[in-house]
């Protein structure tokens, strides 16, 4: 337990200074384009709180879920199912790699994708989820799918989580 506490501070730390970076380059950035369904990447997303942690298996990836206020206020309460209108969660995902300087840990590598869902669920009643969803792939950010059908390509991913207003995520308690 003690290796996975330490482990896990170190992933935190060194997300944290991802973060940091990634906010101060931002102003050399040139805009991102839309999803191909019309949603836009969420401005300052990269200050947003954290609502948990994942390493995903199949992917070989780290992923850090991050909520806009109203989602993290949610979070914190335990009132996400449903998620309040408003909510707009992220899903940040680099490649993990071994940390040189500390072979046990796990750290992120190359920045492969940044995932949001929106939730409205007036505005997305007619997909049956209530959520928008939008991804953006590779540090350039460029917007996934051929055409704004990639949207059904993530409710079937998501369709094991209908049940919990279509999310995986679980907020990470802070005590």
């Amino acid at each position: 337990m003690k290796k996975f506490l330490i482990t896990f501070l170190s992933i935190c730390f060194v997300i944290t200074m991802v973060f940091t970076g990634a906010a101060s380059e931002k102003k050399k950035e040139k805009p991102v384009s839309p999803a191909l369904n019309g949603l836009k990447i969420p401005e300052g997303f990269e200050n947003w709180s954290v609502i948990s942690v994942s390493y995903r298996k199949d992917r070989d990836s780290i992923r850090v879920i991050l909520g806009n206020d109203i989602a993290v206020k949610a979070a914190r309460a335990g009132k996400t199912n449903p998620w309040p209108d408003g909510s707009i969660i992220g899903k940040v995902a680099w490649s993990a790699k071994e940390e040189e300087l500390w072979p046990d840990a796990i750290v992120p590598d190359k920045f492969l994708i940044a995932e949001f869902m929106y939730k409205d669920s007036k505005k997305f009643a007619s997909n049956g989820t209530g959520w928008g969803w939008a991804r953006w792939v590779g540090s350039d950010r460029k917007p996934y799918g051929k055409n704004k059908d990639f949207v059904q390509e993530c409710i079937d991913c998501h369709s094991p989580a209908e049940e919990n207003d279509w999310v995986f995520t679980h907020g990470a308690l802070m005590r």
